[in-house]
């Protein structure tokens, strides 16, 4: 297969993907429980006043009718106007998209710069004591639930300790050098929540992969012709090793982007996941969908460049697609 038709093969799929996405949140937000027109009003509106909200924001129209509507606009780049907000949803979501971003990008380079290293920690002494000790850890932290993992550590590190803020991302009344300081204060734990959580996915990737180049014929042959243990490894074995953990990096921004929404409810941290906690509350259709449609997007955007990169590194992709 070439180049071309592998790319537009994964660009399909990827379109049909958030499409699938897109449509599945439609549908989903409408079977919600309550009353759309009280997130609009209040629960004293008379009959007349609900209709005519309804009527407004177009949600009085057959659903057949609501879609094609939604997917219109959709295509004209417009994701409505958030109901208790009362301005544009992309307004809404590009305030809070900074700090999901912020969030989601630091666990994910803390959780590179610790994995890649553990794991080969854990490959070099295969078997050994250390080897042990980091596949423990790492089954352990894949095994916590994020919420859970980030609740404990709100209370020991931030209430019981002390140590960091518990709460939002930044305080109120801090400028210049404080307020960026502020910022990182707050950020440690979410961002350690998330790493904790996503870590052992990297080390024993890295383990695994790197074991298995140690045992390659080209490995084993620069050890016969006597070439220090620590070069071969870092040198030959860790090259190829690092193709499939470079891989995940891609494939893990689902579970990245998953965790950062239950973390920030959970912190109470201004981004994308914590505006989807408050417009479930109040049934704000318009920013759910366009939240949901952001994150469905970025998952699938970084999945299916992940997928044409490893189909570049290693044509074998390309031939079985």
């Amino acid at each position: 297969m070439s180049l071309f038709l592998f790319v537009l093969k994964r660009v399909g799929r990827g379109v049909a993907t958030i499409w699938f996405a897109v449509t599945v949140t439609f549908l989903l937000l409408r079977l919600l429980p309550g009353d759309p027109a009280l997130a609009l009003a209040s629960t004293n509106m008379t009959d007349e006043t609900r209709a005519n909200l309804l009527a407004e924001f177009g949600l009085d129209q057959p659903l057949p009718v609501q879609y094609v509507k939604y997917i219109g606009e959709l295509l004209q780049g417009n994701l409505g106007i958030s109901f208790t907000q009362n301005s544009e949803v992309t307004t809404v979501l590009m305030d809070r998209l900074p700090w999901t971003l912020l969030l989601a990008g630091s666990s994910l380079l803390v959780t590179v710069i610790l994995g890649i290293p553990l794991g080969v920690l854990a490959a070099s002494r295969a078997g050994g004591v250390w080897d042990r000790i980091v596949q423990v850890v790492a089954v352990t932290g894949q095994s916590l639930f994020v919420p859970s993992l980030g609740i404990l550590l709100l209370y020991v590190l931030g209430l019981r300790l002390g140590w960091f803020p518990i709460g939002g991302a930044y305080t109120d009344g801090t400028y210049g050098g404080e307020w960026y300081l502020s910022v990182l204060a707050h950020l440690v734990l979410p961002c350690l929540s998330l790493v904790l959580a996503q870590l052992g996915a990297y080390v024993l990737t890295m383990r695994s992969t790197l074991i298995d180049s140690l045992g390659e014929d080209y490995v084993v042959l620069a050890r016969a012709n006597g070439m220090p243990a620590r070069r071969v490894l870092w040198k030959h074995a860790l090259r190829n090793a690092l193709l499939p953990t470079t891989t995940l990096v891609g494939l893990q921004l689902g579970f990245v982007v998953g965790g950062a929404v239950l973390i920030e409810t959970v912190y109470a941290y201004p981004g994308i996941g914590r505006g989807i906690y408050e417009a479930v509350t109040q049934l704000d259709f318009p920013v759910l969908q366009g939240a949901f449609l952001l994150l469905a997007a970025t998952v699938v955007v970084a999945n299916m460049v992940t997928d044409i990169v490893y189909g570049v590194l290693d044509p074998r992709v390309k031939a079985a697609s």
